[in-house]
This record gives C-alpha cells, sequence and structure tokens, in this order.
C-alpha cells in the first residue's frame, strides 16, 4: 500500500536495522552507507509514492549503537521500530537463527508496516529452510518467510520478500546499496543508478577539467589568479612531456621495422623473433637517458615476448621495466601496478606461481594503498591474484577472489561488459579446475551469451569463450555440443587469422580432444596430426603448445595399443618441454606424470617411478605439497609402491594423497577415490580387511564412472581379491563376473 509519509519528515529514523551481531561489519557498513548518502539533486524534492525526496535519508537506527545493554525489545526498541520509516532486514544464516532479529520483524510487521521492510542478503541462500541438506544455508528468518495474519500471528502462507543483494555473485555492495535506497524513497532502481552514474562522471569531469575552469574564470584574487596560472602551466608542461613520450616510442617502434641490410634477417623474411631481439639490444643502447620511455618499451616487448611463449626474455625485459619504473620518483603507483601484474603473468606461464602471486598482491596493494578500492583496476589485480591462487589448487580462496572482482565490475559496469565475461569465464574455469563440471557450465554458458551481445558472429574473444565452454560441456559428456562449439571456434578463427595460425592449431586439437572422447579413435590421430603440422608451420618448434599437441597424439596412438610409437612420442614431447620451459615448470611434470603412468601399465616400474620422482620434485617446489596435483602424483607413485610389494610405504603414500585431494576437491571425484583405492589395496595386502573393505566399497561405485580407462576393471579386482584373501570366497565371486 503506497504511503505519503516522507523518510526524512515524518519519522525520527530513516531506517531500522535488524541483524544478527554476528554481522556487526555489514551493518556498521550499512549504517554509514545510508546516513552518508546524497541523492542526486536531480530527483531531491521529487513526489513519490513514499513521500517528497529528501536532500538527505536522515538518522539510522542501529541497535547496538543505540542500546548496547538491550536484552529484549522492551519499550524503548518498540518506539525505536514506530519511529523508522523502514525496517531493513541483514539476511544470513546468523540471522535466520537469530531470536531477536526475527522478533524485530514480527513487531515492525504487528505495526501494519509489513510491506516497509527491505532485506539485505550478505550470506547463505534464500528459501534453502525446507531442504533438510541445504537448511543451514537459510539467510530469511522465518517471520520473514510467512505473511501475517490478522490475529498478529505468522500464518503458514510464504511469503516472497524482495531484497537486495550484496553478494559479489548477486547486486554486489554498491547496486545493492542502492536497491535499498530505491526502495525508501519510491524511486526506480535504474533511475537512480544512471544519475548516480552522471554524478561519477561529473565529479570525473569537474577533476579533468579544473585547469581549464581556471583559466576562464576572472577573478579579482590575485593569489587565486596565480593558482590557476600555475596549474594551466603544470598541465600544459606535463602534456607537452606526454607528447613527446608518445612522438618517441612511436618512432622507436617504427624504427624498429625498418632493416637497412635485408642479409640481417635470417631467411628470406624477418621473423617477430629477429625484430624483437633487435629492438630489446636498441632499448639498452638508445634510451639510457630516457627512463619513462624505456620503461614502457620494455614492458610492452615483454608481453609480447609473453605472448610468443618466450618467457625467460619476458621475464627479463619486464623485471628491468619495474626496476626502471620504481627508480623513477615520478611514477605512478597505477604505472607500477600494470609492470608488476605483467611480470606475475610470465611468471605464473613459467610456473612460479607464489612469486607471481606476491607480485599481484603487491599491484593489489599499490592500487588500494592510493585510494582506488573499488576501481577496475583493482577488479583486474583480484583477478590475476585468483588466477594464480588457482594454479596452486587454492580452489576457495581463488573463488572468493573472482566474486570480489565481480562485485566491483558489477558496481560501476553496466552489463553486457567484457571485463565483466571475463570475470565469468575465470570463474567457470576455476569450478572447472576443481572438478564441478556443472557449475563450470552455469558460469561460461552465461560468459558465451555476453560475448554474443558485445562481440556478435565473429569475434576473437568470443572464439576463446567458446572454447571455454566447450571443455566444460566435454567433461560432462556432451560430446556432439562440445564438437559443434569447437567447430564454431575454429571456423571464427579461420576468418580472423587464417589457416596457419597457432590458435587454428589450438582449435583443431580440441576437436580432436571432442572426437577422441566419443570414440573416433582413428580421427582423433588424424586431427591431432594435422595440429602439429599447423603449429610446426606457424611458429616451428619454438612453442610449448607444440608439445601439448605431440603429447595427445601419444594418448590416441597409447589407445590404439601403439604402444612403441606412443611411448615414442610421450618421450619426444617431455623432451620439448624440459627444453622449452625451466626444469621446474609444471608441464614438465605433467609430461613426465603421463609417461609414468603409461610405463605402470605395461610394468615398466623402474623408469615409471623416477619418472614419478622428478615429478614429485618438481611440484613440490612449485605447487606445493598440499596442491590437488602433487596428491594425485603421490597415488600413482602409491601405486608403483604397491606392484613391487612395498605396501606399509605404499598405504603411507595413499593415505596423504587422499587427504590432500579431499581438501580441494568434490568428495566424490575420482581422483579422492583413487587414492582411496590403493590405500584399501595396501590394506588388504597388509591382513587388514575391515579396514579395506569400506574404501574400496566406495571407491568402486565412483571409479565405475571414472573418465580414466580400466580404473573400473581394476577396482573390482582388488575388491575381489580383498574377499578372496579374507575368505569369503561368495562375494570375491561376485566381482569376478
Amino acid at each position: 500500500m503506497a504511503s505519503n509519509h516522507s523518510v526524512e519528515t515524518d519519522y525520527k529514523y530513516c531506517a531500522f536495522i535488524s541483524y544478527s551481531h554476528k554481522d556487526e561489519k555489514w551493518a556498521s557498513w550499512l549504517h554509514k552507507a545510508l546516513e552518508t548518502y546524497k541523492p542526486p539533486k536531480q530527483i531531491v524534492g521529487l513526489t513519490t509514492a513514499q513521500g517528497a525526496v529528501p536532500e538527505r535519508l536522515g538518522k539510522v537506527f542501529r541497535d547496538r549503537e543505540e542500546l548496547p545493554s538491550s536484552h529484549s525489545l522492551g519499550a524503548e526498541l518498540t518506539q525505536a521500530l514506530r519511529d523508522s520509516a523502514f525496517q531493513i532486514v541483514i539476511c544470513s544464516p546468523n540471522a535466520a537463527r537469530s531470536h531477536w532479529t526475527n522478533e524485530e520483524i514480527l513487531t515492525f510487521k504487528r505495526m501494519g508496516r509489513e510491506n516497509r521492510i527491505l532485506c539485505l542478503i550478505v550470506d547463505g541462500e534464500p528459501g534453502t529452510a525446507a531442504d533438510p541438506e541445504r537448511a543451514e544455508l537459510e539467510c530469511f528468518p522465518p517471520a520473514l518467510r510467512f505473511k501475517m495474519g490478522e490475529d498478529g500471528e505468522l500464518t503458514d502462507v510464504p511469503s516472497e520478500p524482495i531484497a537486495a543483494d550484496a553478494r559479489p555473485q548477486g547486486d554486489g555492495k554498491a547496486n545493492a546499496k542502492l536497491k535499498l535506497v530505491s526502495g525508501m524513497l519510491g524511486v526506480g532502481f535504474d533511475a537512480l543508478k544512471r544519475r548516480e552514474q552522471q554524478r561519477r562522471q561529473l565529479r570525473m569531469l569537474a577533476i579533468t577539467s579544473a585547469a581549464i575552469t581556471g583559466m576562464i574564470i576572472t577573478s579579482t584574487l590575485a593569489a587565486y589568479a596565480l593558482l590557476a596560472r600555475n596549474e594551466a602551466e603544470r598541465q600544459r608542461i606535463r602534456a607537452e612531456a606526454e607528447a613527446e613520450t608518445a612522438r618517441q616510442t612511436t618512432e622507436f617502434m617504427v624504427n624498429l621495422f625498418e632493416v637497412s641490410d635485408p642479409s640481417e634477417a635470417l631467411g628470406n623474411t624477418i621473423t617477430a623473433r629477429e625484430i624483437l631481439d633487435k629492438g630489446a639490444e636498441r632499448i639498452e643502447t638508445e634510451l639510457g637517458d630516457q627512463p619513462k620511455i624505456k620503461a614502457t618499451l620494455m614492458d610492452t616487448m615483454g608481453t609480447v615476448y609473453t605472448s610468443l611463449g618466450l618467457y625467460s626474455d619476458a621475464v627479463k625485459l619486464l623485471q628491468d621495466s619495474l626496476d626502471t619504473r620504481s627508480a623513477i620518483p615520478e611514477s605512478t603507483a597505477e604505472e607500477l601496478a600494470g609492470s608488476m601484474e605483467h611480470l606475475g603473468q610470465v611468471l605464473g606461464k613459467k610456473g612460479n606461481f607464489e612469486e607471481a602471486q606476491a607480485l599481484y598482491q603487491q599491484a593489489l596493494d599499490a592500487r588500494t594503498t592510493s585510494g582506488d578500492e573499488e576501481s577496475l583496476q583493482v577488479a583486474g589485480s583480484l583477478r590475476g591474484l585468483a588466477e594464480m591462487l588457482m594454479e596452486q589448487g587454492k580452489y576457495g580462496e581463488a573463488e572468493k577472489l573472482y566474486f570480489k572482482s565481480l562485485g566491483l565490475q558489477r558496481a560501476v559496469l553496466e552489463e553486457p561488459h567484457e571485463d565483466i565475461a571475463e570475470n565469468l569465464q575465470d570463474l567457470g574455469f576455476n569450478y572447472f579446475k576443481r572438478g564441478e563440471f556443472e557449475k563450470a557450465e552455469a558460469y561460461l554458458r552465461r560468459a558465451v551469451a555476453m560475448r554474443r551481445e558485445l562481440h556478435g558472429k565473429v569475434h576473437p574473444e568470443l572464439a576463446r569463450a567458446i572454447n571455454d565452454l566447450a571443455w566444460a560441456i566435454f567433461e560432462l559428456e556432451k560430446y556432439e555440443e562440445a564438437e559443434a562449439l569447437y567447430n564454431e571456434a575454429l571456423e571464427m578463427k579461420i576468418a580472423l587469422l587464417g589457416r596457419d595460425h597457432p590458435q587454428v592449431a589450438l582449435a583443431v586439437n580440441n576437436i580432436a580432444m571432442t572426437v577422441y572422447g566419443h570414440g573416433e579413435v582413428a580421427r582423433a590421430e588424424s586431427l591431432f596430426r594435422e595440429a602439429i603440422t599447423i603449429q610446426r608451420r606457424a611458429v616451428g618448434e619454438s612453442h610449448p603448445d607444440l608439445a601439448l599437441f605431440i603429447s595427445n597424439l601419444a594418448g590416441v596412438l597409447y589407445d590404439q595399443g601403439k604402444l612403441d610409437e606412443a611411448f615414442t612420442a610421450a618421450r619426444e614431447a617431455l623432451a620439448l618441454r624440459r627444453k622449452l620451459l625451466d626444469e621446474d615448470h609444471p608441464l614438465v611434470a605433467d609430461g613426465a606424470a603421463l609417461l609414468a603412468y603409461w610405463l605402470i601399465q605395461v610394468e615398466s616400474y623402474g623408469e615409471a617411478e623416477a619418472l614419478l620422482d622428478e615429478c614429485l620434485a618438481i611440484r613440490a617446489r612449485t605447487l606445493g605439497e598440499d596442491h590437488p596435483d602433487y596428491a594425485s602424483a603421490l597415488t600413482l607413485k602409491a601405486v608403483v609402491l604397491l606392484e613391487t610389494d612395498r605396501f606399509t610405504a605404499a598405504r603411507d603414500n595413499a593415505i596423504v594423497a587422499r587427504d590432500v585431494l579431499q581438501a580441494n576437491l568434490a568428495e566424490d571425484h575420482w581422483r579422492v577415490a583413487l587414492a582411496a583405492n590403493i590405500e584399501g589395496s595396501a590394506l588388504t595386502a597388509l591382513g587388514n580387511y575391515q579396514e579395506a573393505e569400506p574404501l574400496l566399497l566406495a571407491s568402486y561405485e565412483i571409479l565405475a564412472d571414472a573418465p580414466i580407462p580400466g580404473l573400473a576393471d581394476r577396482s573390482r579386482e582388488q575388491l575381489a581379491a580383498l574377499y578372496s584373501s579374507w575368505g569369503k570366497e561368495a562375494l570375491a565371486a561376485q566381482y569376478r563376473e
């Protein structure tokens, strides 16, 4: 029912905040946010269903601040509710379990003001109270979930409270605040948000046009005139400096492509690598007295080296750029943060995730210290930091940062937007790495839909988003849809880049993976060979992706029983990775683990164990012993120990692996089940049948659907061996069938 009461004139308080004191931090933020909020001037005085829009919202009542010793509602608290234009409930599992929060809602409803209750979700999930498995996530107190009867008691008729959602995956803090304000003022959210954006733009305009304003306004105050002239002079000098920097940078880049002596080229044409190497030398010799330009060029060229897979060269240039900028007093926080992030990016590609994480953290600190806590640049730093955590297997920590970054973006940007689409992709990939493929699919589909809206039918970023979605679809065994998506991405890349391009090679490789997934092994082999040919034509032997394609070919050859060819290809891929990447790169460890796994199948345990020791050493140094990939290699090592009759060591390795995997992956993930299966098998060999049985039974149910061939059969054989050793032949026979 509409009301003509004004939030400012007719009530002592514009709002009464009801909350669990465990959510004190949120209540404090909301209290301050509402009391300091000024409605845009354009709508002040406008008459709405809530009355005239005031210049300020007014005072907010928060019981911890107003009644610190209150233990019951009482007359004073009831009066505060009566004196409040609105009640705002901070909704969380804490609030849903809070007796006093529920009582405050009931009291406000009994005053006949149910339509003036606003909700702010900060944690948990609405509507889960009726689900026994998710009831603890319910964020709405009972008084919100049901309508009030004429007798002043709750009925069993469900209510549907409309809430602002401050969670990063919801509206985000900024938009949630505006939704609450729009409800209190009776102004549409979209209109209010547009006004806020206009106000922000006007503030920016006021800042950027300060020098112009100083020049055009005449004043009788001499001091003011002097300040204006000084500011104009500073702006002129700065503009000239920036123009000179741009001119010299452009001149340098143009000259970089000039060749005075064609014999300088190593072939008929000059390669990008030759041009870059020549430019890197010239930066050192020609720009020693221009540190700002030098730093900019080193940063730019370092990122190009990164894109070509020349990581060691990139690190040197980007580190020099960061060192140079750090030594320039006038370097801005943003310039330094940008250098830190570019260096962090390439270190991440080299597998130095902890070092890269530290750089992204420094970039984030630099930006937040400069006062840009809610900027898009901060969102970018959070994404980079999240990526490094994801690469270290810290998926939960990464997820929180991705959502925080997404919240900052949504507070500033209108959807659809490229940055938001990118963040959705990152979130989807994080879920993908975690093995939560349904969640991955949901976020990646949203990213693709947003990319289609933004880019139309053909765009490189759309192709990449489609490719990421196809990976998740593939893991969910939707092979036909995955292949269709991969083909769409391939056609797009050919149209954009031509056929002989590394991205086209990658697209062909992905299609090969898909057709391999639904059993077209011969066709997959042909496609992998095509990807290898395209890659070699495009960049020769110089990029790590070539090793990936050769490794995938090895897998198809192995699956066809062409073992000699498979082992040759796998060793070639591993040697290529050792040559192109640092010896501690995770991809070297991956190649060693894959080859070791195949060697285990042909009972070459000695070579397999040596490769696994190499893999474990690399992963321990680069990822840490709490990373799921380290634990997976430890599981394989346990297999080798089991097969070579070192049962106690096998059990101990499997226990450690299972603990790490359970901490990082879903409880029913096949990798967790495999570690449990090896532990159970070792216990069987040690004669601990009662301990072994539940491990083998539980893992058998999961491994029956595992994506790795042979695991289901092995699991069944282990159960048969258990019951046979235990003297339970009837049960053993069931698993021999």
